[in-house]
């Protein structure tokens, strides 16, 4: 038995139950790691439009002009580093920033440095510009490449949007070869079976993880903008 702590008190229940959760962490640990592998493994996916988005300047505090159009491709700043780009719920029927996205990006922002050595990344909205940036100066979110592409199919196409303009959170990854091809590679949402509504993509949040590791864990808390 592998204990981590050098408690008195710890009677041999309290460390029978520790040591079968400790073995059920350890099956979890490697079954995710075997999934990653799989999602690595993925055959070459479809090419994709070279969708046009709105940018403003790189400085949140210098306004919204000038904007700029910048295509998929041009997200890419190397041929052999993947781009992530996260689709925030926000603009046409989202009328409101969505908490949870919020919540999530409020995170992508504070490691945005450490993800840049690897990949490059970048939010999406279906917001107009002005206003997705005006959230976005709100939180913070100076380290972050806000996009909005309202104006596109991007969204539709990648599952982040119904004909209607429900908006919903999406990862998606894309990569770019030496030909300037940009592919499909991976996107996965919230709702991944009938009775998964919303924790699809919760390994991007730690904040549930870390609530999962109290007595009460997650329970029914919801993010809220006034956070």
């Amino acid at each position: 038995m592998l204990r981590h702590t050098r408690l008195a008190g710890e009677s041999a229940d309290y460390l029978d139950a520790r040591e079968e959760l400790r073995q059920a962490e350890i099956d979890l640990m490697r079954h995710r790691e075997k999934v990653a592998a799989q999602r690595r493994a993925l055959p070459q996916g479809p090419p994709v439009d070279d969708y046009v988005f709105s940018e403003g300047p790189a400085d949140l505090d210098a306004g919204d002009t000038p904007l700029r159009e910048v295509t998929l491709s041009e997200l890419f700043t190397a041929t052999n580093r993947p781009l992530i780009v996260y689709h925030f719920m926000y603009g046409k029927l989202q009328t409101d920033p969505c908490p949870m996205c919020t919540l999530w990006i409020d995170g992508f922002n504070g490691i945005a440095h450490h993800i840049a050595r690897n990949a490059d990344f970048a939010i999406a909205a279906a917001a107009d510009t002005p206003t997705l940036r005006q959230h976005a100066r709100n939180r913070g979110w100076h380290r972050l490449r806000l996009l909005s592409c309202g104006d596109s199919t991007f969204k539709y196409d990648l599952g982040s949007e119904d004909k209607d303009g429900e908006q919903d959170s999406t990862i998606s990854v894309f990569t770019r070869d030496d030909a300037g091809t940009v592919r499909h590679f991976y996107s996965t949402h919230p709702r991944m079976a009938d009775d998964i509504d919303e924790r699809g993509i919760d390994l991007l949040a730690p904040v549930w993880h870390l609530l999962d590791l109290t007595p009460k864990g997650r329970d029914d808390w919801y993010p809220s903008l006034d956070y």
